[in-house]
């Protein structure tokens, strides 16, 4: 096997008869790279990036490939590390270790704007970036939010230090 397939770039484009192969299948299944497979309906069963059902002409080929490099590429874009943890924003989920939780669009901004910043962050900064809120707003908006964020954090990875708050305000 070429090791350039190895890159997170490359594409393998593979007929599901060679899952037969109990190296090949391994090697598939532990790489990086694009996977997408090519068979006949009924055989085509995993964990793919994309399926491509046989017979298929050279245009449908090209535009399997396309579509899913282009997602691929728009995913891994759409993902931040967060401490120990990876932020999909496409899909609103904090994930690690294979569990997650589901954010909303509001915990999603919070968390970037507390990415963005490598000091603590006011409650009356904070109310007017997500909330367009004016800073002499009398709320507990942040509070709430930033209790809700904790409580999911906390109930599904026990981890009650990811947000921190001190007299300056909240950080990671």
């Amino acid at each position: 096997m070429s090791d350039d397939l190895d890159n997170k770039s490359s594409i393998i484009l593979f007929h599901v008869d060679v899952l037969l192969d109990k190296k090949l299948k391994e090697y598939i299944q532990n790489n990086k790279s694009i996977k997408i497979c090519a068979g006949s309906r009924q055989d085509l069963k995993g964990d793919y990036d994309a399926i491509l059902e046989l017979p298929a002409t050279l245009k449908e080929i090209n535009s399997i490939v396309e579509n899913t490099a282009a997602k691929k590429k728009f995913n891994l874009n759409s993902s931040i590390a967060v401490k120990n943890y990876l932020l999909n924003k496409n899909e609103k989920k904090l994930l690690r270790s294979g569990s997650h939780i589901i954010l909303t669009e509001k915990e999603v901004q919070l968390l970037e704007l507390f990415l963005n910043s490598n000091k603590p962050i006011s409650k009356d900064y904070i109310l007017s970036s997500v909330w367009n809120y004016a800073s002499d707003a009398d709320t507990h908006t942040v509070e709430t939010h930033i209790y809700r964020l904790r409580k999911k954090i906390i109930d599904k990875f026990k981890d009650d230090k990811f947000i921190l708050n001190n007299k300056d305000g909240y950080y990671l």
